[in-house]
């Protein structure tokens, strides 16, 4: 009986593993690229060292190939009710050249943030969950290493630097792993999703959120999302 159970059992996992697919896609921009502005960095001698020019503002980097570069791809819903595993290892945020690196991350809830700063300058680090606790944390030496977690779900959290304003990040914070940030090439990976019907979820800092209905079988899927210039 006991050896029966067990045969059943490892068939329903294995079916369950099986029945799902991965969900991939590509982030497009629409229009004429915005052009890039530049803010000043003389304030501090490090960071003007690094930027001798000024400062490009990040908030929009539209990739050579005309797809658009950090924009958070997450399930949204349709996962309600399953518990994953925290990560054992953590997320990355360092401060780099007097620019946040990455501009935009994703980590699960409880999942430590390692953050870094690789600059030969003081940075603070503020982050401002609305759903978690909010840190303030000064790095004042290169090299230096701290590591933070947001206990709840939030997309997004911006993090800031007050010593340099034109800082900023942002973290989004989700209770599983299915999701992924737009690189160079504007792609995201949603990793495996077990069949199901869900919502997916694209945001962007400037041009806001984007959503599509899905289902999931044993076939991948290749979703497309395109944002344009208000």
């Amino acid at each position: 009986m006991k050896r029966t159970l067990l045969t059943v059992l490892t068939f329903l996992f294995a079916a369950t593993a099986a029945y799902a697919a991965p969900v991939t896609g590509k982030v497009t921009f629409e229009g004429q690229k915005p052009a890039a502005q530049k803010l000043k960095a003389d304030a501090d001698p490090q960071c003007k060292a690094h930027h001798p020019g000024g400062v490009e503002d990040d908030s929009v980097l539209v990739n050579a190939d005309g797809t658009l570069k950090n924009v958070f791809v997450y399930v949204k819903t349709g996962l309600e009710g399953k518990t994953f595993e925290t990560p054992k290892d953590f997320a990355k945020l360092d401060q780099q050249g007097c620019m946040y690196v990455p501009k935009v991350l994703g980590a699960q809830t409880n999942q430590s943030i390692e953050i870094i700063n690789s600059d030969a300058t003081l940075h603070n680090v503020h982050a401002l969950p609305k759903n978690s606790k909010e840190f303030n944390l000064g790095m004042p030496v290169k090299g230096m290493k701290l590591k933070r977690a947001f206990t709840k779900a939030e997309v997004m959290i911006k993090v800031k630097c007050e010593v340099h304003p034109w800082m900023s990040s942002y973290v989004g914070v989700v209770d599983h792993p299915h999701f992924g940030v737009t690189g160079d090439d504007g792609k995201f990976d949603l990793k495996d999703l077990p069949a199901g019907s869900y919502e997916i979820e694209a945001w962007h800092e400037k041009f806001g959120t984007q959503t599509q209905k899905i289902t999931v079988t044993d076939q991948p899927q290749d979703l497309a999302f395109s944002f344009k210039a208000a």
